[in-house]
């Protein structure tokens, strides 16, 4: 479910070549920011070797990518451009909007109030947000975080629609982001279907912040972000200086890279409004590998896949996706935004996690961080699904 593939678009030559250029000089110049590099020499010829193949063959200004083996942080680097105009460097510390990989930081948030007792999931979500109306059928949290509650997403993909293309700064993001939603419809009764949506992601934020009796941004930074380490993690507040923020790019019909269309991602931030890095989002997965957020039961439970009221499983877990692509086990998150397209790929039974950032929209995170997995589990990509 949360590997789905991006098809991509027919390049620019001058401009690609130009980039293909910048991806093969920043593979063999590239820089491993990680303490003390653990990764197999072979391994990271082949990382770095899959990496400079992609940017080359889709045109990537910039990528940052870690890797996670022996539930321990081993490697990571940036490649490429994180400001094409000025020629700043992409790194490990390179900033980058995650989008939606911001929904497994809310959920382990949420989980941890769960493991606390100070969070029913399977009472009506109105007993933690009292700013959301009473709909005809009763909503949990539990389901908004499945993606079960028949929240609805955005109402289209142009930019011209206040959502998904919003330019207004909201400080109080819950409640504002509550308004773009909360009076609307439900598109399904909740638990009978499986409707992704980022909207329904404030309403966890709000759930959240009247479960701790804080503010969310506060809350998660106290209990995820600083015990993971996650030094560098922020909102993405486009008014403020921000070190290492990428600059965000996209492509026109003709596939020549622009830069993106602009976007204030204030009102979502539970769902698709964090800044991280790959060094961070690395210290978030062996966080979570060994158990340092929660504990392994309250984790075992998030990383379970839902069922519809059917029966049939979702292939989504509390704010996670759940699959054996790779003939194991995996949980992870893609996010795809405005300048930007990550994901996140963990398989705990082998304890390694790959993360992969890029500064561009549409491109296929998924596809690469796939493969990168693939190398650290020596799987042949041949044999693969």
């Amino acid at each position: 479910m949360h590997r789905s593939r991006i098809a991509s678009t027919r390049p620019y030559p001058m401009f690609c070549s130009q980039l293909a250029t910048i991806a093969l000089l920043s593979v063999l110049s590239a820089r491993t920011f990680a303490l003390d590099p653990k990764l197999a020499a072979d391994k990271q010829t082949k990382v770095e070797a899959a990496i400079a193949r992609f940017m080359a063959a889709n045109q990537i200004p910039g990528v940052s990518v870690a890797i996670v083996e022996n539930n321990a942080f081993e490697w990571a680097a940036g490649f490429g451009m994180a400001d094409l105009e000025n020629y700043v460097p992409a790194t490990s510390q390179t900033l980058y909007r995650l989008a939606s990989i911001s929904k497994p930081i809310t959920a382990t948030a949420t989980m941890l109030l769960w493991q606390q007792h100070k969070i029913d999931l399977d009472a009506p979500v109105q007993e933690y947000c009292r700013a959301f109306p009473k709909k005809d059928d009763t909503i949990t949290t539990r389901q908004v975080l499945g993606h079960l509650g028949g929240i609805r997403h955005y109402k289209s993909n142009s930019q011209d629609d206040p959502e998904t293309g919003n330019t207004r700064h909201f400080d109080d993001t819950i409640q504002s982001g509550l308004k773009f939603f909360a009076d609307d419809p439900l598109v399904a009764k909740p638990g009978t279907v499986f409707h992704y949506s980022t909207q329904g992601f404030t309403l966890v934020g709000c759930a959240l912040e009247g479960a701790s009796g804080e503010n969310y941004v506060d809350f998660v930074r106290k209990n995820i972000l600083l015990p993971a380490e996650m030094t560098h993690t922020r909102t993405d507040d486009r008014f403020a200086l921000i070190p290492y923020r990428t600059r965000f790019y996209q492509k026109n019909k003709s596939g020549e890279v622009k830069n993106a269309d602009f976007l204030d991602s204030s009102y979502k931030v539970p769902g698709g409004g964090w800044l991280s890095s790959a060094d961070d989002m690395a210290h978030f997965a062996v966080a979570m590998l060994n158990d340092r957020l929660l504990q392994r039961s309250t984790r075992d439970v998030m990383w379970t896949s839902l069922k519809t009221s059917d029966g049939k499983e979702t292939g989504y877990a509390l704010g996670w996706g759940t699959g054996k692509d790779l003939g194991v086990a995996d949980v992870g998150h893609g996010g795809g935004q405005h300048g930007t397209s990550t994901f996140l790929l963990i398989v705990p039974d082998r304890q390694s996690a790959v993360v992969v950032l890029m500064n561009i929209e549409s491109a296929d995170a998924s596809g690469l961080a796939t493969e990168l997995m693939k190398i650290l589990l020596g799987i042949p990509a041949a044999n693969s699904k």
